[in-house]
């Protein structure tokens, strides 16, 4: 064979090659076992008096239902073992976890196409969940319509800046475009009744313990909270996956209370809550990984970075705590191990398959894929 027939083969194996790696990337579709959605826990209060038809838009002898989990699943075929949980964050809902705001795969596809079964959670009170059998109370974290916070949220989210025009400027990862910035800010949802992260944990707790096998938990934001709590009602959890977590406490023994690290402004600053060490042991018998993106520093004059700061600084005394007392957490801040620019939304943004990857090699690495 001839040189310029050799390059010519060489070409068209080439071209081969790249489009068959195209179709793999982007066409392969997924085989799903089993899909649908359900609720769990929830409860009701009885209002007095008797219904009557005559005015049957009367409170008089009704019932109103509320306080339960929204959760809509998907197994794939094969799939594997445990399945995997997802509880959002403050002020959002299940859509942290499906397509990004630039109509990539999100996180719930992405671990689907790993072997997982996945179950996305909208905590009570929240998202398809908003049924409350309480009032919203005055201190009900982003309760009122209108919503005008999409600055606010922006900032806290250390998704980017605004310019001297007011115009947002997005991080290094987070998709560009204002069609992008509309869709994040539609993400958000209000609470409808107090927020009760209890609540949360004893409705998370009792969806863990129908699987049969146990579940791992993949927490953000707020969320973080609610999985530890989680763990500590129920052996069934097998290992946490936490992004980001903050917002609300972190655990600890409630002899070995750590020093609050304050933020600029102080409300913003993290916080921890004291339990028994019988209970906080519960979270050394599990493996648990912390991930925390960039634009994270203390004593910065963006908002979000130095709120974020207090956060990663009690997250780091966190996984002490439960290393010095023998359990197995680790703490990764993804700029040092050379992924730079996402956001406290790091699951939706350019990069997000390279972020999950490193959760399914921290999986397999704990014998948590099988």
């Amino acid at each position: 064979m001839n040189v310029k027939k050799k390059l010519l083969c060489s070409i068209m194996s080439a071209v081969f090659i790249t489009s068959l790696s195209i179709d793999l990337t982007f066409a392969s579709p997924i085989t799903i076992a089993e899909q649908g959605s359900f609720t769990v826990g929830g409860s009701y209060k009885q209002h007095a008096g008797k219904f009557s038809q005559d005015n049957f838009l009367s409170e008089e002898g009704q019932r109103a239902y509320g306080d339960f989990a929204y959760v809509e699943y998907q197994k794939p075929v094969k799939a594997k073992k445990l399945p995997l949980i997802f509880q959002h964050g403050g002020a959002q809902s299940k859509r942290t976890w499906e397509s990004t705001t630039d109509g990539r795969e999100g996180f719930n596809t992405l671990f689907l196409r790993a072997g997982y079964a996945v179950y996305l959670v909208d905590q009570p009170r929240s998202g398809e969940a908003n049924l409350s059998t309480e009032a919203v109370t005055p201190d009900t974290p982003w309760a009122g319509n209108p919503m005008y916070g999409d600055k606010t949220l922006y900032i806290l989210s250390r998704v980017g800046h605004y310019d001297e025009k007011g115009e947002p400027v997005p991080n290094a990862q987070f998709p560009q475009g204002e069609d992008n910035y509309q869709a994040f800010q539609q993400s958000w949802t209000i609470g409808s009744g107090p927020l009760d992260n209890e609540l949360n944990a004893d409705v998370l707790a009792e969806l863990v313990r129908q699987q049969k096998d146990g579940a791992i938990l993949v927490t953000h934001s707020m969320g973080g909270t609610i999985g530890w709590r989680t763990a500590i009602r129920t052996d069934k959890v097998k290992g946490i996956i936490a992004y980001e977590p903050g917002g609300t406490p972190f655990i600890f023994p409630e002899t070995e209370m750590p020093n609050i690290i304050d933020a600029r402004f102080k409300a913003l600053s993290a916080s921890a809550m004291g339990v028994p060490m019988e209970d906080f042991m519960k979270l050394t018998r599990i493996p648990i990984v912390l991930y925390y993106g960039d634009y994270i520093k203390l004593g910065s004059e963006n908002v979000g970075e130095d709120k974020w700061g207090t956060e990663y600084a009690m997250a780091q005394k966190f996984v002490e705590v439960i290393n010095r007392h023998g359990g197995d957490a680790t703490l990764v801040h993804l700029p040092s191990v050379g992924i730079k620019g996402n956001s406290h939304f790091l699951m939706q943004e350019k990069n997000n398959q390279q972020i999950m990857d490193l959760a399914v090699k921290w999986l397999h690495e704990k014998g948590l894929d099988k």
